[in-house]
């Protein structure tokens, strides 16, 4: 380090002294001339005066503006006078700057090269732009400025405003990383490992059994389902369609003076039951055959064979009939909620027959024929009259015993004096 230099009253000494650069003002004279790089315009022959007065340098050398001699010499002094300092050159006005019109961002139409745009990078600014810049720029370029960040620098996305959009929407995301197995490709499988990577994807025998039990459990479940559903919904829907067709069939006929009391042919309805506890209404017909009559949601009279019984009209016996409890119309679904005294009407082409509900059994066999006999056993009844026995099975839902219900006639009304009390009330 060098010691200060002394000072005086009369100001800086040595080189620093005033008359340094000669008169008075000249200091002042070339400190106002010098010429400022980034404000002095371009000269128009190509050239550009020297900054600190030596000779014009063509324009493109890098020390344009920088003359050692003339730093020395202005500050450090010289043995000779200074030379004059040249005066500034005028002001050429306002400088002109061509500038390019905006393309738009998004056209229809092909872009030139000249007309693209760069996006920035996310955390920095691109480089300098490809190529010389325009002549009619004489501002110095902005230096490059590196991204802040060690991320590698993604590519420039040149387009219009969508791709910029999506550009800048990706930005701050990092990559998901790659796991060194994804980015390493798997060697290829020989034969033999083929073969046995094959075998062990194969399911093995308790497997595809397993698979197929539970498949046919399945299968079965699905079908007693719908069968359960048959049974308890469909049958019903069908036999009361039929019962209420066949019941407006016996009374057209009765209508038409057909139906005359007598024999009556296996399934051919002849009567129709009136039970107002229950709201049934259900005709009745010949036989006991499943098929033929009870499944079609009728009643069906013992008339055949060692089950023969009477018909209503008979001055003496007992009218049987039987009837599903549950499904195909389920007439005497309820039966076993009737009281004594509740009535049991009979209707007929001539008459009607009114019944009161005497005394029920419960349970028993279904080979018990004592249960219809023309004085029935159990019923509390000790001679012949006019019976009414209706039976059906129990318990609900099956068909192990047989319910049975008597009744006994209280009231016989002709058709032609119209409908008895039970059915008028």
């Amino acid at each position: 380090m060098t010691a200060p230099r002394p000072e005086d009253d009369t100001g800086l000494q040595g080189p620093y002294e005033q008359g340094a650069y000669g008169a008075d003002g000249a200091f002042v004279a070339a400190v106002e001339g010098l010429a400022d790089p980034l404000n002095d315009p371009l000269p128009v022959d190509g050239a550009r005066p020297q900054a600190y007065g030596g000779p014009e340098q063509p324009q493109g050398d890098p020390n344009e503006w920088y003359d050692p001699q003339g730093y020395q010499r202005d500050w450090y002094g010289a043995q000779q006078a200074p030379a004059a300092v040249p005066a500034p050159a005028p002001d050429p006005g306002p400088r002109r700057v061509t500038v390019t019109p905006p393309v738009p961002d998004e056209t229809l139409g092909l872009r030139t090269a000249d007309t693209r745009r760069i996006v920035a990078e996310p955390h920095g600014r691109s480089g300098p732009p490809e190529g010389p810049a325009p002549a009619e720029r004489s501002e110095p370029a902005e230096p490059f400025e590196p991204p802040r960040r060690s991320e590698p620098a993604a590519e420039p996305v040149t387009g219009g405003r969508a791709e910029r959009r999506r550009a800048a929407k990706g930005r701050g995301r990092r990559p998901a990383p790659r796991s060194a197995a994804a980015a390493t490709p798997a060697a290829p499988l020989s034969r033999m490992e083929a073969r046995r990577a094959a075998k062990a994807a194969k399911d093995s025998p308790a497997v595809v059994a397993s698979r197929v039990v539970g498949e046919v459990f399945i299968s079965l479940g699905v079908l007693m389902l719908l069968f359960v559903t048959y049974q308890l919904w469909w049958t019903n829907v069908r036999a009361e369609q039929i019962a209420g067709r066949e019941t407006d069939k016996i009374q057209e006929e009765w209508a038409k003076g057909a139906g005359k009391p007598g024999v009556f042919a296996p399934g051919q309805g002849f009567a129709i039951m009136h039970i107002p506890k229950l709201d049934v209404v259900v005709p009745i017909a010949e036989g006991i055959n499943k098929e033929k009559v009870l499944d079609r949601g009728m009643l069906g009279h013992y008339g055949e064979g060692k089950l023969k019984t009477a018909m209503p009209e008979d001055k003496q016996g007992n009218f049987a009939v039987a009837g599903h409890r549950n499904t195909h119309g389920e007439p005497f679904r309820y039966v076993n909620t009737l009281t004594p005294g509740d009535p049991i009407v009979v209707e007929t082409r001539d008459a009607y027959y009114t019944y009161e509900m005497t005394s029920v059994l419960p349970q028993t066999s279904p080979s018990n024929i004592s249960v219809i006999e023309p004085v029935p056993v159990g019923s509390g009844f000790d001679k012949p009259g006019r019976y009414l026995t209706l039976t059906t099975c129990t318990p609900e839902f099956t068909s192990t015993y047989r319910l049975i219900v008597w009744g006994k006639m209280v009231d016989e009304r002709p058709r032609s004096e119209g409908k008895p009390k039970a059915l008028v009330g």
